[in-house]
Parts: structure tokens; sequence; C-alpha cells
């Protein structure tokens, strides 16, 4: 059974919604991180699984997924979880993944995405949200930065260490 997680938002003439995923859904948020990854060219570095996905995002729920559905059908999802700041002494919302299926890009849904995290953050008493892009992602750079206000933290460097075991 989907959870609907908040009333429909109207953008023009369509509805739009967002549900929670649930465990059934792990086949399609496998797929949709495919799609995610084939249009940043990253489609080699996936090596989740059905069963990886399952086991983390629900019996350990280390991560939450929220699709936005339009007329009954999923027309992207994000995953994100929770970090925390200690300047702030609050927990933050980290955005892993964003996507919106091409033929719906560019009409506000993605607005919609990022104003339904919001109101997530906001609900859960989170200090800030915060996510990472590719830098030769222009398009959605140009939305972050221009339709959200969202500002990049040129200050700061990402390491990484890879793999853990």
């Amino acid at each position: 059974m989907a959870i609907w997680s908040t009333p429909p938002s109207s953008i023009g003439h369509d509805m739009l919604r967002f549900r929670n995923a649930v465990e059934a859904d792990v086949p399609l948020i496998l797929t949709m991180i495919r799609e995610l990854a084939s249009y940043e060219g990253l489609l080699s570095e996936v090596t989740a699984t059905e069963e990886i996905l399952r086991k983390n995002l629900f019996e350990r729920r280390m991560a939450e997924v929220v699709f936005p559905v339009l007329d009954g059908r999923e027309i992207g999802f994000a995953l994100f979880f929770h970090n925390f700041s200690t300047f702030l002494g609050r927990p933050g919302l980290y955005i892993e993944d964003l996507y919106i299926a091409p033929e719906y890009r560019g009409k506000g849904y993605g607005r919609a995405l990022i104003d339904h995290l919001r109101a997530i953050a906001a609900e859960r008493g989170c200090g800030r949200i915060e996510w990472w892009c590719l830098d030769e992602n222009r398009d959605a750079i140009g939305f972050y930065e221009k339709g959200l206000g969202a500002r990049a933290m040129s200050e700061w460097t990402v390491y990484r260490i890879e793999p853990v075991e």
C-alpha cells in the first residue's frame, strides 16, 4: 500500500502527488537509478542490486525514497537521508539522488520535488538541505542556482575512501 505523504500540488493543469517508497518499489527504484546513471554517463559504476537496495532501504532504513506521481505514474524519485551539522547542532537532509524522467523535465516537477523535500526537512527540524552535482551537469546547476537560489559550496573539497572493505 502506497503512503501519500502530502496532498497533491497543482502545477499548471496537472496534479502532482508524492508518495513514500515501499519495499515493492525496489525494482522501480533500481530502474530509475540506472536511468539517472545512464544520463550522467556513469552506468558502468552502478553496482546496486535489488537485494542490496531492499536490505539498506527497508531492513536497515539507511535512506528514504519519495516519488513524484503524476496520473498514477511515478515520474522520478529522490533518495535522501539525514546527516548532522555540529555547527548547527541539528540534523540536515542530504539528497543523494534526485531524478525526473526526461519527458517531464522543464515543467516544474523537479522544483515541486525539492519543495516537498524542504517540507520534510522543516517538519523534522533540519537546519539545511545539501547535495552534490556533477560539474558538467550545467542544466541542473542552472536550475539549482537560478530556480532554487541554492549556492555552490566552492570552498569545500569532497574526499572519498572507496572501497571501505
